[in-house]
Order: structure tokens, then sequence, then C-alpha cells
């Protein structure tokens, strides 16, 4: 069991300090801003490159060594390992990219790109379970938040490649290299476990809708400078004014801890929450642990007849007057690995993150490719647009879902089942490719992308428990690479070079000797991969149905009242 090391700390400042940490870990949103340098420099053919990218997915989403690690090691050395993989995929990208090392195997990019990816995991799962179980009654706004910046990161990136860097990817891959290990050696002892805060009172909201709207100021900043600097030429001082003024908005997190420092709050012991009273004293670190190791610690507050009966029944255990049955966990309390997968809820829940995640991938790694068939060569703005809706979608999924969830008792996966409609209509878009549509098209599915993964994150947790949340959520993440290897490598890449083969008079063999010189124009370079993935997510709405109807006694347990309910602990966990 994961033993608390924060003390009284408020939990703010590690908010403020993942922040960092989720901005670095969306290195692998920017694929598509150095993968046109892998096609053009190395000679990769379009099936290639979008091998490369379901390398970038596997890396991102194969997160069960971090997700054990969280319950073993403390959140400082998981960032460690994280930023050991950036600098050592990421630099090796470099080597190949700019020379330096020439005739590398493309297995051995491939591997690289695993490595750099895997970075990601390691960071995300950090700071995510770290601050989930900082912020237990709030999962919610916390993974909206945290997802929420971690969309933000491609644009955040991307107006640094834009700027600074000058459309340069080499610079950019050595930026990677150097830039994400020092994110994570700075903020590495700000993200650690912490009081939790057991309730969310007006304070608490306040600070939360602080952070939310500064998140949607930055969002807004980065994509009206990013269109406005593809329209316009800025000199160099402008640019290092626009990229300063980003930085600003980054930190405007840590204006919480800030305030709270130097203006706290004065309450008496009538009024402090279960845990945080000094004159708890040992008591407090008794009702922390627990809750640290486990969602479902027993209802707060719970009565001396309660508290009386438990110590008759370890007695008489203990004296062997009864025999200890154990009973398997009910939806809502902590489940083992093992006891989770063999449930039907998870692995419904897990096709349905499937198949949204797999095919919005399936666009973003060939973004750039499908951009130049449409006749848009920026790939710049279609990644910054993107980015931004991804996200309001990441954000706007858990405040939207938290409230109606307090209010309507309406389980999280709803949105899902609305979301993956909405992107029906979106790939039949990109499938007939009207003319005006990219940009729209690209703006909804960002968004319906980060709806997806803001909704799977505290779905699980409150489905199976946050005591084994770390290895559970990158199970469910799984979905994003095989989707990419499935939707991605197998289907859009094979599809577009034989188009491309076909325009250009050439067979596939033919093709991939002149990889770097040959594009596809058109609607049909696209067309049945976005035909097939319109088919897939009508099977996906079907599940999502089933699963919404199913775990609705769930919410209706946890949220009874408006407020969440910690279950009572199952005595098999």
């Amino acid at each position: 069991m994961l033993t608390l090391k924060g003390g009284s700390r408020p939990p703010w400042v590690g908010l403020g300090a993942a922040v960092w940490v989720q901005i670095a870990s969306g290195n692998t949103f920017t694929f598509p801003l150095y993968s046109h340098s892998l096609k053009s420099v190395l000679g990769f053919n379009q099936r290639q490159v979008t091998l490369l990218g379901v390398a970038n997915d596997i890396g991102e989403n194969v997160g069960l060594l971090p997700g054990i690690a969280c319950n073993r090691f403390p959140p400082w050395l998981i960032l460690s390992v994280g930023a050991l993989a950036s600098f050592v995929g990421y630099g090796v990208l470099w080597l190949a990219v700019t020379q330096t090392v020439t005739n590398l195997p493309y297995l051995l990019l491939w591997c690289a790109l695993v490595v750099a990816s895997n970075s990601s995991a390691w960071l995300t799962t950090s700071v995510l379970v770290t601050n989930m179980r900082n912020f237990p009654v709030s999962r919610g706004k916390v993974a909206g938040i945290l997802k929420g910046y971690g969309g933000l990161s491609a644009a955040v990136f991307t107006q640094i490649y834009s700027l600074l860097l000058h459309d340069n990817s080499s610079k950019f891959l050595m930026l990677l290299t150097i830039g994400i290990p020092a994110v994570c050696l700075s903020m590495m002892f700000l993200v650690r476990p912490c009081t939790p805060a057991l309730d969310e009172d007006s304070t608490s909201s306040s600070h939360f809708i602080f952070i939310q709207c500064a998140s949607v100021v930055l969002g807004v900043y980065l994509l009206s400078t990013t269109i406005f600097g593809n329209l316009l030429t800025l000199n160099g001082t402008v640019s290092y004014i626009l990229v300063a003024v980003m930085v600003l908005l980054l930190m405007a997190p840590i204006a919480v801890p800030v305030k709270m420092t130097l203006y706290p709050k004065r309450v008496s012991n009538s009024e402090q929450p279960l845990g945080s009273s000094d004159s708890l004293g040992q008591g407090k670190d008794d009702k922390m642990e627990p809750l640290l190791g486990s969602s479902s610690t027993g209802a707060l507050g719970s009565s001396n007849d309660d508290d009386s009966s438990e110590v008759a029944m370890l007695l008489a255990l203990g004296e062997g007057a009864i025999k200890q049955k154990k009973r398997k966990p009910k939806r809502g309390e902590d489940f083992k690995f093992t006891e989770a997968i063999v449930k039907a809820d998870f692995w419904l829940l897990f096709f349905v993150y499937f198949v949204g995640v797999g095919t919005g991938v399936t666009v973003l790694n060939n973004l750039a490719q499908i951009g130049i068939a449409q006749g848009e060569e920026d790939t710049t703005t279609l990644l910054s647009i993107f980015s931004f809706c991804n996200f309001v979608g990441r954000l706007g999924g858990g405040v939207v879902s938290e409230h109606f969830v307090r209010t309507k008792l309406l389980p999280r996966t709803f949105w899902l089942t609305c979301t993956q409609t909405i992107m029906i209509l979106v790939y039949l878009l990109f499938a007939f490719a009207v003319n005006g549509s990219l940009y729209p098209a690209v703006a909804f599915l960002g968004v319906c992308y980060g709806v997806q993964v803001s909704i799977m994150i505290p779905t699980v947790s409150e489905l199976f428990g946050l005591k084994n949340f770390g290895v559970l959520s990158n199970v469910m993440s799984l979905g994003n690479p095989l989707g990419a290897a499935i939707f991605s490598a197998l289907l859009a890449g094979y599809i577009y070079d034989k188009e491309a083969a076909k325009q250009h008079g050439l067979s596939l063999h033919g093709l991939n000797l002149l990889a770097s010189e040959v594009s596809c124009i058109g609607a049909d370079c696209f067309k049945l991969t976005f035909f097939i993935l319109s088919s897939v997510c009508a099977a996906g709405i079907i599940l999502s149905i089933i699963l919404t109807l199913r775990i609705r006694p769930v919410y209706q347990m946890l949220y009874a009242g408006g407020s969440f309910r910690i279950p009572q602990t199952s005595s098999s966990t």
C-alpha cells in the first residue's frame, strides 16, 4: 500500500507543476512536424512513415510499466525514467535527420521512436495518478485540466517550431531531446502525494475555475498567434515576445498555491476537513494512507457504532469465532487488475475507447498527407487547429461530464456516444473532400478525440477504483496504438500508396523507389479509409449505448445527492 509522504502540504502546487509536465508529455502529437523530414531526408515511403506513426502511438500508450511503478515508487523517479527515454529516443532521431550518423537501420529508428514517445506514458502516468489521488472527489475536473493541457502541448510545440526554430525539423528534434528532460528535472520534486482534498468547497471550485479559464485563454492565444504567424511575417523580436507571453500563460496555475500561501484561509477546528486538523495527530496519517492506496476507504464521518462493530468483528475473527469470507468487489470499489479484466464493463469501455481514439489517431498520423491531398500544404495550421480543439474536447469533456453526472446522474460514457456520432459525419466530410470542409472537419475531430480521452480516465477510476488506476487506465490506453496499427498502418498507409502508384502509373515497388518524390492528390487518396472508419464508429456507438445503460446504477450509487460518495471497502481489496 502506498504511504503518504506529502504531509499537510496542499495539492495545488503539484497540480500547477503537473501542467508543465503534461505539456512536455504531449511530444507525441508533434510527429507531423518532423514526419516529412523522415520521408524526404531518409527516403521513406508513406507506408514506412505511417509505421513510424504507429511506433509513436505504441510508445505513447504502452504504459503498463509506469502503471505498476506508480504504486511502488515516488513520482520523481517515474519522471526521471521518462526524461531518460526522451533523451535517448529523440536523440537517435536527431542523429538520423541531421545525418550525423548515416545509414541507421529503419528498425532502429522505429524502436527509437517507441522509446522517445514512451516518455509520454511515464510522464502522464506520474502526474495523473498523483493528482487523481490528491483530488479524489474532483476526478473529472482534474482529468479534464491535465488532459486539456496535454492536448494544448502540440500547439505549444508548434509555436516554438514556427516562431523560434523557423520550421527546422532537426532543431526541433534537438529541442525534444534536451527540453523535455529539463522540464522533468525542474518539476519532479513538486509533483508528489499530498494531503488529499476530501471535499470540494467554494474556494476549491473557484481555484478549478481559474485554472480552467487560464487554459482556455492559453488555447485561444496559441491558436490566434499560430494563424497570424502564418499570415504575417514576424521579425525575431516579435517572435520572442509571443513565446514569452505563452510561457507566462503556462505559469498561471502556479498563481493558486501562491495566493494560498500569501492569503491563507483561516478556519476553525470544526470546519477543518477530516485528516487535516493538527489535533488529529497520528490519526491523520492513519486516515490518509488508505486513501492513497484505495479510493474505497469507507464513507467519511462513520458513526461510533460502526467503529464498535468493526472492532467486535476483528476480535471475533482473531478468536476464530467466525470465518472471514472474502467477496469480490462491486463496481465502484477497488478492483485488482485480474478482477477488472474479467468484467464485461471493462472490455466494453476498452472497445468503445479503441474505436474513438483509434480512428482519430489515424487522421492525426496522416494529417500532413490529408492536407496535401486536399491542396493544403501548411501542416502547422492544421496541427494547431487540431491541438486547440483537442484541448477544448479534453477540458470540456471533463467539465460537462462532471456537471451532468452530479446533477442528472448521467454516466460519462453518454458523451462517448454523442461524439462518435459526430465523428461519423466528420469522416464523411473527409471522404468526399468538400471544398472548404477541411478546417472544420479537423476542428470537430479534435474536439471529439479530446472528449474520448478525458471521459475514459475518470470512468475507469469510478468503475474500478483508484488503487490500481495507473495499471487499468494504461491498459485502456492500448486502444490508441492498436487502432493506429490497424487503421493507420494496415489500412490508410496501404490505400494511400496504392492510389499514389495508380496516379503516377507505377507499381507499389516502383513507388517505394521514388517514395520521397511522389504524393497522392485528391479525395480518392483516403476515401475508402474514411468510409471504413465511419462504419467502425457506428459499431462503437452501439457498444457505448450498451455500456451506458449497464453502468447507470453505478453512477446513481456514487453520486446520489449531487456529490461523490466514496464506497465501502470490499474485504478482497
